[in-house]
């Protein structure tokens, strides 16, 4: 790992959270967007439009040479120069010397992600022509000497007040920061620089291969005054802004303003083929297609998918780093999740290693993308080529290659933890206070202590008196059940037996491997899997339950992808993870024991936490409010209730402790507000951190797993 790189990266942290107006703006934002979106999608089928752009664009990719050449075959015949460049220098090379063969002193810009991306802006400076952006968020950082912090809204982080100090530079009076009126002044600003322009600079959405033709969809009227006033139109498209027709443009149409900024339809679709006419004249266009590492990211198993992306920006609407950080630290040039990927393959590994390690892993990127596309998936290979080039840091490489691989050797110094920590814990089952250099941890929640005896020491004195039970399952405790949290799994073994199911418990089992897979050390997932599902299998349970979603997570999804092509592992873990369920959904989907608990528990004003990786990976949401209800009590939804808690595992404890506080301080507000005396999630993990905040607040809620307040009623009830 880059020390400096990473101590400076942090710095830029710490000046983020510095500023609370920007989170609270980011925050206001990303609701009002959530309800927009929700409006725009009302009587659409987001799921099924979403497949239909996924499949359109997996075939663009695995046919692109042919649609490319179709395209340029097209757009020449339709009047148009092509020009295929291969990096970004020959892009602003064969851009900047047009300008210099057409006399141009001035270029008039509109809004393009691809022209920041190639810096075309000091390119065209040093040739000799000004660029001038008209989008208003645009011109708006140009102004400030600053980058786009949003993909679609590249102005999203300024105050109204901000701009109204670089509008009154520019106009040399004092201009009123509001809002009607700087538009207004924008509008005067720019209106001149369209007809003195020689060139009309642009991106593209689509390009059409059938057509030749390019479609560009904005909210502003500039981008059809850039490429109609000025004489030369060069659109800086792209390769994978390729479709094959029409109708296939028209499936990104319809989805891309819902997605982006939540209209039902945005306020231009601009379609350009050939060159255009304008006033008796038909003026130039030039459309530079542009790679620069897109070939390079298609020819990669893991990160391909990324092509898809339709350049929406809702995976950092929908962010809880982006929102509490911002698109200047959570991005290079393009921000958010995608741009974790994009800039690893358009600028480098070396400009993506911090924002690869700042993604919490969430999965709400996943649940909002257009195209299906699984970016946390190629964020964690991102995460393991790192790992092989930089190292995971000396103190990882020893936890996850020394310890954790040697259960045996793991499982006793957790135990010898709990006696350690006898000095720090004063007898509780909470550490309150850290000393020296470990006090961070505890200053803005307590930590559990480390039980005395693990889950799997005395869930053998839990007697099972079942003469002839419905099934016979295993419990995969993971870490934080087993050592943290024995009490829980003792509650699984109350709820199950109540419900006439018998639990075991595999000795051999280990870690699941997401600690390690998520710090990049994808060798020792695989060591851990293969542990994992011998244990796991050797009693040939009828399911395999999990009270821990990243856990379920692992065995259903991490486990058979790493070992697909390991014959002598394949079929096991895909038996593992047919097998594998988690236990609220076990409970309702499998048991149909909804209604089993129905009036039996003292009625409790109840509000749930949606664990990331239970709704957005194992799909799961209904269940746990399902049984919490017919446990007799009141649920009550907080907002955002499928919003991060802020944990993901060694994130909060080691990687980024400063984010995952301020993402906490959200989540409590939300259960605060609730009203609720109670909140329930399904995820050890979650539960540490939540209940460690509620505790060091000293808010009066309890914090309790959706199986422990089963096993409450059962036992209030007995």
């Amino acid at each position: 790992m880059n020390k400096q790189r990473s101590k400076d990266y942090r710095q830029r942290i710490d000046k983020a959270l510095a500023t609370p107006k920007l989170q609270d703006a980011l925050h206001k934002f990303g609701d009002a967007f959530l309800v927009s979106r929700g409006n725009a999608f009302a009587n659409y089928d987001f799921e099924a439009m979403r497949s239909e752009i996924s499949a359109m664009k997996t075939g663009v990719r695995e046919n692109h040479a042919e649609l490319l050449q179709q395209f340029i075959g097209n757009a020449e015949a339709a009047g148009a120069t092509v020009y295929l460049a291969k990096t970004a220098e020959d892009a602003n090379n064969y851009i900047a010397e047009l300008a210099k063969q057409k006399g141009a002193k001035l270029a008039v810009k509109s809004k393009s992600m691809a022209s920041e991306e190639t810096h075309l802006n000091v390119a065209l400076e040093k040739a000799g022509t000004k660029a001038l952006e008209t989008d208003l968020g645009e011109w708006i950082i140009q102004l400030a000497g600053q980058r786009p912090s949003h993909m679609v809204m590249p102005a999203i982080h300024m105050f109204k007040e901000e701009v109204a100090e670089l509008f009154s530079k520019e106009t040399g009076k004092q201009e009123p920061a509001e809002i009607s009126h700087l538009v207004q002044v924008a509008r005067e600003q720019l209106r001149q620089g369209y007809l003195d322009a020689e060139i009309g600079i642009t991106g593209a959405n689509i390009a059409v291969a059938e057509t030749g033709g390019i479609a560009l969809v904005t909210n502003e009227g500039n981008a059809r005054l850039a490429s109609t006033l000025p004489k030369t139109h060069v659109a800086l498209v792209g390769i994978e802004k390729l479709v094959p027709t029409l109708e296939d443009a028209t499936k990104i149409i319809r989805v891309l303003p819902k997605n982006a900024t939540g209209q039902p339809l945005t306020s231009y679709v601009t379609w350009i083929r050939g060159a255009v006419p304008f006033a008796g004249e038909e003026n130039e266009l030039h459309i530079v297609l542009l790679d620069n590492g897109r070939s390079t990211l298609a020819e990669s198993p893991q990160c391909q998918d990324a092509l898809n992306c339709i350049r929406c920006g809702a995976c950092a609407n929908v962010c809880p780093v982006y929102q509490t950080v911002g698109g200047h630290v959570f991005g290079h040039i393009y921000i958010g999740a995608i741009g974790i990927i994009l800039t690893a393959f358009f600028h480098g590994l070396e400009n993506a290693a911090e924002i690869v390690r700042a993604c919490i892993g969430c999965r709400s990127c996943v649940a909002i993308c257009p195209s299906k596309i699984d970016l946390e998936e190629i964020i964690l290979s991102l995460r393991e080529t790192i790992g092989e080039e930089e190292g995971i840091g000396t103190g990882k490489d020893i936890v996850f290659r020394k310890v954790m691989r040697n259960r045996k050797l793991f499982h006793s110094l957790l135990r010898a933890a709990s006696i350690m920590q006898k000095p720090v814990t004063r007898g509780e089952r909470t550490i309150r206070h850290l000393p020296l250099f470990f006090s961070p941890l505890t200053e803005w929640r307590t930590l559990p202590a480390v039980a005395d005896k693990p889950l799997r020491d005395v869930i053998q004195q839990q007697p099972q008196k079942l003469e002839k039970p419905r099934y016979r399952v295993a419990l995969f405790g993971g870490c934080a059940n087993d050592f943290l949290y024995p009490e829980l799994g003792l509650d699984l073994v109350t709820v199950m037996n109540a419900l006439n199911v018998e639990v075991f418990y595999p000795q051999k089992q280990n870690c699941c491997g997401v600690p390690a897979l998520y710090s990049g050390d994808k060798e020792t997932a695989i060591e851990l899997a293969k542990q994992n599902i011998d244990a796991m299998l050797e009693g040939n349970p009828d399911f395999v339950l999990t009270t821990c979603p990243t856990c379920t997570m692992a065995l259903q999804r991490d486990f058979v992808e790493h070992l697909k092509d390991n014959p002598a592992w394949a079929a096991k873990a895909e038996k593992l993870a047919e097998i594998t369920v988690d236990a609220a959904g076990f409970v309702v989907n499998q048991l149909g024991a909804a209604d089993t608990f129905k009036e039996l528990a003292t009625s409790e004003k109840v509000t749930y936490h949606d664990s990331c990786h239970l709704k957005r990976g194992a799909g799961v949401w209904k269940e746990p409010r399902q049984l919490i209800e017919t446990a007799g009590h009141e649920l009550v939804e907080m907002a955002h209730a499928d919003r991060c808690c802020g944990f993901g595992g060694s994130y909060s404890l080691t990687s980024h402790p400063e984010i995952a506080k301020r993402i906490l301080g959200d989540k409590l507000g939300d259960i605060v507000e609730s009203g609720a005396s109670c909140v329930a999630m399904d995820c050890p993990g979650c539960m540490m951190q939540i209940r460690g905040g509620v505790e060091k607040q000293g808010l009066s809620v309890r914090v309790q797993h959706t199986i422990e307040l089963l096993a409450e009623t059962i036992k209030q009830n007995s």
